[in-house]
């Protein structure tokens, strides 16, 4: 019996087998994130430095965007089920995350960046779970995990690329963060073109032939116990993972200078960018839970080096590590949704998925910043430490169970 996850043996497999459709939305991914990470790489030191704003409104502002990005995402999702179409709110939420992005240098308050924020997010809300859904409907089966993790591969280039240009740009610019974030306007306008000619769409299967409300009990209802257990364990791992705003802050703490500060963030995307594909491929053959399982255990080692960290090589050496395990988990999540969601509802599971992790990384930012102001960055990073290993320890319970009600179904019944 094969693995959860792991596919036949037929047909071309790797970066063969991946769509030209998926490379495409990979490059839209890039250049946005670019623009993203450009600015968000410098935006925790410019709330705090110029801004004046305390760790507790970083952790608010970033959990509040993520958890709008993801009230989006559900309905988007489902609305593009019912649509039968992906590309038009693919477009929609490209286009408002560029046209929002010059909206960061203009911002003079936390009020006006919380603002910038979280319309940005509704953006990557709307475009989220409806690109998800497509990748899925694009992809031969046996190469979604492939396909999701050479997507989010080159998603994270841009998260590598992005807090480079910043550096580059600071230290070129004399320090000027609002000169820096405007020049992140451009990428994000070079994706939103690529998304506009580059990306084929492709009718959802089994759209509906009638108009009915895009968000049903019936449609969640065609949601088995498998997509549940993974939504279960998506909100389990946001909850044990809190913003990456953090990893700037522990930099800064440790004595990286304002124009190094995006550092952090180009460590932990080079390591997520070189395991995202590899992850996601290996998984496609051996199946994805035990590789899940490695990311938790990977980010409970992470957050234990940033917290005992006394210098930049703990500092390093803990946000490789984070990298890695976002490697080995987010596209395997993306992945287990698409293998146990039903085509016709993929858009909705995908928003669900999408909502639920936001509001638990929500909870995680609210509840990391508040650490941060009561105990300090060790108190913070240790706390998360613990979350992951229970998160662990759960999953590798609920794996044990399916084994064993697994091996019960499969055990011969004895004759009368």
């Amino acid at each position: 019996m094969r693995a959860p996850g792991r596919r036949g043996d037929a047909g071309p497999r790797g970066l063969l087998a991946v769509p030209a459709g998926i490379w495409a939305l990979g490059f839209v991914s890039l250049f946005m994130d670019t623009s993203s990470e450009m600015i968000h790489a410098l935006l925790p030191v410019f709330l705090v430095t110029t801004l004046g704003a305390s760790a507790v409104s970083v952790g608010l502002i970033e959990g509040v965007a993520e958890a709008t990005a993801s009230i989006a995402k559900l309905f988007s999702g489902a609305l593009s089920d019912w649509l039968g179409r992906r590309k038009p709110l693919v477009l929609l939420g490209y286009g408002l995350a560029a046209f929002t992005k010059p909206l960061f240098p203009l911002a003079s308050s936390v009020g006006t960046v919380l603002l910038a924020r979280v319309v940005d997010r509704i953006g990557k809300g709307i475009r989220g779970a409806p690109r998800d859904a497509l990748i899925a409907d694009l992809t031969p089966e046996s190469a979604r995990g492939a396909s999701y993790g050479l997507r989010q591969a080159l998603d994270t280039v841009g998260a590598v690329a992005g807090p480079l240009l910043a550096i580059l740009l600071m230290l070129l610019l004399a320090g000027d963060v609002r000169a820096v974030f405007w020049v992140a306007v451009v990428p994000a306008f070079v994706s939103l073109a690529l998304v506009a000619f580059g990306v084929e769409d492709r009718r959802a299967p089994e759209a509906p032939a009638q108009a009915r409300a895009p968000l049903r009990r019936e449609d969640l209802g065609r949601l088995g116990s498998a997509y549940w257990a993974v939504l279960a364990a998506a909100a389990v791992a946001s909850l044990a993972r809190f913003s990456e705003a953090f990893l700037v802050l522990r930099g800064q703490d440790l004595g990286l200078a304002a124009a190094f500060a995006p550092l952090p963030l180009v460590a932990m995307n080079l390591a997520y960018a070189a395991a995202s594909y590899p992850a996601g491929a290996l998984s496609d053959r051996l199946g994805r839970g035990a590789l899940l399982a490695a990311g938790f255990a990977v980010l409970a080692a992470s957050d234990v080096v940033l917290g005992l960290a006394h210098g930049r090589g703990g500092l390093f050496a803990g946000v490789l590590l984070w990298g890695l395990h976002l490697g080995l988990t987010q596209g395997m999540l993306a992945a287990m949704v698409a293998d146990a969601a039903p085509a016709p509802v993929r858009g909705t599971a995908f928003g669900l998925f999408h909502l639920v992790s936001g509001v638990a990384l929500l909870f995680a930012s609210a509840g990391a910043g508040l650490l941060w102001e009561r105990f300090g960055p060790r108190g913070t990073f240790l706390a998360g430490a613990a979350l992951a290993a229970l998160a662990l320890a759960a999953l590798v319970a609920a794996r044990g169970r399916a084994e064993a009600l697994r091996n019960r179904d499969e055990r011969p019944t004895p004759s009368p």
